[in-house]
């Protein structure tokens, strides 16, 4: 296969609809468009079609004497460089009848092109700077898009922010490390360059940016993939009743018997344009059943991988219980990396002295617990309502943990909990100018030009040579320079275009 075949493909999604496009990208393209093709009944002279301008007419079958009409289409012819791929192009918009789109794609390979292989439309047009290597990822991340932040995240990282923040940082880097390595030049004269007090501040802002870009996979990949609600408690809390209510539909086995979930149920929901995935985990209890216990294990799992954990209270259950189950939760989660919903479920089967007596004692009976919890991991308590992690800073409690008592069979009550949820959310407002990494590849490579700036400031801090300096820093350029596709290797390009659909 040649990068200057005539490629073609059905662009739009497998099956039967209203209508397919069908797109060819190559040198051939529109001569071979052109020869199946007749608008009012005759072949368009090929001088004469203007690109950019749709023509209606009909796809045509060459060969037969009675030449027999494939189907009423329409076709625009694209120049190069101003098309997607930045070759010859030519779009085909036919009836969605999965014969009618083979039978055009076997007329164009009949006449010279060949079926495009996945990804290899938007590969072509990285090849000819189109598009660079992150924004041809954002291609798929948008083909993809579920939801309202994803999609603008996407939306962001194809108009080119993320990688125009990062050719600035690797400009930088570049002149500095062609000073450092002119001093290789000079090294018997013992003259420096490339000034150290600049390179080091330079170095504290490159760690810093790419701290927080690295810091945002978090938020960046669970949006893409559904941002992780982990739902715990005892048995017969009602956790499945819950999920239930907040998907619309009867997806878990609601049961009196304890212990009906025995393994993990996953679903996702919108709230707000934001994908979140719902986990369903098995009750927490002391059991000698190995089933359960394994589905026991499972929950302690999913809380830790939660950003949200919902934990669920039987409030018909004594107060001292209630308390111990609240604690119990609490003990499993890292209050200063989860937000803890509390909720004290089933309060249409609860008096109202009870309520009252929960709130009053709620609070002050699971606030050693939370303390301790905080101090655990590396914060501190000053007061009921606040922490600090530096010393300095305050934070609120509650913006951390929430706790309300409720009714997962009521609706008021579990649109109230959504509201909840999404408030509680950590994610910040997508915007034009927001960037989140939510690409791994992208994660990895920031990564590793983290570790290899750090390595360079360590190096300035050590009166390390030039020449080992640089080499640090044509690494973390390395790393930069793979995001953009600045520098790669045909193995890369062709893992990250072999996982597109075949149109695009």
């Amino acid at each position: 296969m040649s990068k200057y075949d005539t490629i073609c493909a059905v662009s739009t999604a497998s099956g039967t609809g209203a209508i397919a496009v069908i797109r060819l990208s190559g040198t051939d393209s529109h001569d071979i468009a052109h020869y199946i093709f007749r608008k009012n009944g005759k072949i368009l002279n090929i001088n004469d079609i203007e690109p950019y301008k749709a023509y209606y007419g009909e796809i045509f079958d060459p060969v037969p004497d009675d030449k027999p009409m494939v189907d009423d289409v329409l076709v625009t012819f694209f120049k190069a460089p101003h098309s997607y791929t930045g070759e010859d192009s030519v779009e085909i918009s036919c009836h969605g009848s999965e014969f009618v789109q083979q039978k055009i794609l076997e007329l164009l390979c009949v006449r010279g092109c060949r079926l495009a292989e996945p990804g290899e439309f938007s590969k072509r047009a990285y090849i000819n700077g189109k598009l660079d290597l992150a924004q041809a990822e954002a291609v798929a991340d948008l083909i993809a898009a579920q939801n309202e932040a994803e999609h603008r995240i996407a939306v962001n990282q194809l108009k080119g922010g993320f990688s125009n923040e990062l050719r600035d940082l690797r400009s930088k880097l570049v002149d500095l490390t062609a000073l450092l390595e002119l001093e290789l030049d000079f090294s018997e004269e013992d003259v420096e360059f490339a000034d150290r007090k600049k390179l080091n501040e330079l170095l504290g802002t490159a760690l810093k940016h790419i701290g927080k870009l690295t810091d945002s996979f978090r938020m960046g990949n669970a949006i893409k993939h559904g941002i992780p609600v982990a739902i715990v408690g005892e048995t017969n809390t009602g956790k499945s009743t819950l999920l239930n209510a907040i998907l619309g539909e009867e997806r878990a086995i609601v049961s009196d018997i304890e212990g009906t979930t025995r393994d993990t149920i996953e679903e996702t929901f919108t709230i707000d344009g934001l994908m979140y995935r719902f986990i369903d985990t098995a009750g927490i209890r002391e059991t000698s059943e190995t089933i359960e216990k394994i589905g026991i294990e499972r929950t302690f799992q999913k809380i830790a991988e939660a950003d949200i954990v919902i934990g669920l209270l039987d409030g018909t259950k004594k107060l001292a219980s209630i308390y111990k189950a609240a604690r119990d939760i609490i003990n499993h989660v890292n209050l200063l990396k989860q937000k803890l919903l509390l909720l004290i479920n089933k309060n249409d089967k609860i008096n109202i002295s009870k309520f009252y007596d929960i709130n009053d004692g709620f609070r002050w009976q699971i606030k050693q617990t939370v303390e301790k919890n905080i101090e655990a991991h590396g914060g501190y308590m000053c007061d009921e309502y606040s922490y600090s992690v530096t010393g300095q800073d305050l934070y609120d409690i509650r913006n951390l943990m929430h706790y309300e008592i409720m009714s997962a069979k009521n609706p008021e009550d579990i649109e109230d909990l959504k509201h909840n949820i999404r408030y509680y959310t950590s994610a910040p407002k997508i915007d034009g100018s927001t960037t989140l990494v939510s690409n791994i590849r992208h994660f990895e490579a920031l990564t590793h030009a983290k570790e290899s700036l750090e390595q360079v400031k360590n190096g300035l801090e050590n009166k390390l040579s030039a020449d080992l300096l640089a080499e640090d820093l044509r690494q973390a350029l390395y790393h930069i320079g793979s995001i953009t596709g600045e520098v790669t290797n045909g193995e890369v390009l062709n893992n990250i275009f072999s996982r597109f659909c075949i149109g695009k």
